[in-house]
């Protein structure tokens, strides 16, 4: 399945860069703080919260930032409430997508999607018009180029893990969410670099699209994860590797 797990290791490495760790820091604020809203500031027991700020230190985001953002959920600190909202919308191709936000204020964000939708050839759908297609689960990443593909299935398997797929350049491992950390910390314990580690929202099936619509579905995804209210997008895009590649240079 190149499009979906592919585009998690391109969106990491690009976070990397300076000029989107900023951008990339108040989205991590964003989710640490309801995290602990909803579950409380202690991170064994609040699992969301635990993802949340395990994401951020991969991300190399400063533990103060993080204290912060665990104090404005809990109330210690002064912040802004933010909604839960996700958007279902069709990008070029048909290709399905679920754009997850939080948000302060949900009229300025669906008018604001909307009109990145329609400039880039989609739209927001109704409800429950693309999320069945959608499965919870824990994707982790493995770039295939110098590892130990046995290795990295064995460890991940015996980690908890349901499955690792061979997809084009990077191996998908696949877990239920509740063992996302689990396998995580497996793979970290055996020196297995990760491309990309996330609990996200994976497609059960997938529309293969290739030329100027695979550009203008690349082009609408960063345009959408580029918003400051968007937390995830998921797709169900299938585009080669090396065209995913090239269109996201």
């Amino acid at each position: 399945m190149s499009g979906h797990s592919k585009w998690s290791s391109i969106k990491h490495k690009k976070a990397l860069k300076d000029a989107k760790r900023g951008k990339a820091f108040t989205k991590f604020i964003k989710e640490i703080t309801v995290a602990a809203r909803m579950g409380g500031g202690d991170i064994n027991a609040n699992p969301r919260l635990r993802t949340a700020v395990l994401t951020a230190r991969q991300n190399s985001m400063p533990a103060d930032n993080i204290d912060r953002a665990i104090k404005k959920g809990t109330g210690e600190l002064e912040g802004v409430t933010y909604e839960e909202v996700t958007y279902e919308a069709y990008g070029p191709g048909g290709v399905a997508m679920l754009i997850e936000t939080l948000t302060d204020n949900r009229t300025r964000t669906v008018a604001d999607l909307r009109s990145i939708l329609t400039k880039h050839n989609g739209n927001l759908a109704a409800a429950n018009a693309v999320a069945w297609m959608f499965q919870k689960r824990g994707l982790i990443t493995v770039e295939r180029a110098g590892v130990d593909e046995d290795k990295v299935m064995e460890v991940a398997l015996e980690g908890g893990a349901e499955d690792v797929r061979d997809a084009g350049d990077i191996l998908e491992v696949i877990t239920a969410p509740d063992q996302f950390e689990k396998v995580k910390a497996a793979l970290d314990q055996a020196k297995v670099p990760t491309a990309s580690a996330e609990v996200t929202m994976m497609p059960q099936s997938t529309v293969a699209i290739s030329g100027k619509t695979a550009e203008q579905m690349v082009r609408l995804l960063e345009a959408v994860e580029d918003h400051d209210d968007v937390q995830n997008v998921s797709s169900n895009m299938d585009i080669a590797a090396d065209e995913l590649e090239r269109l996201s240079a």
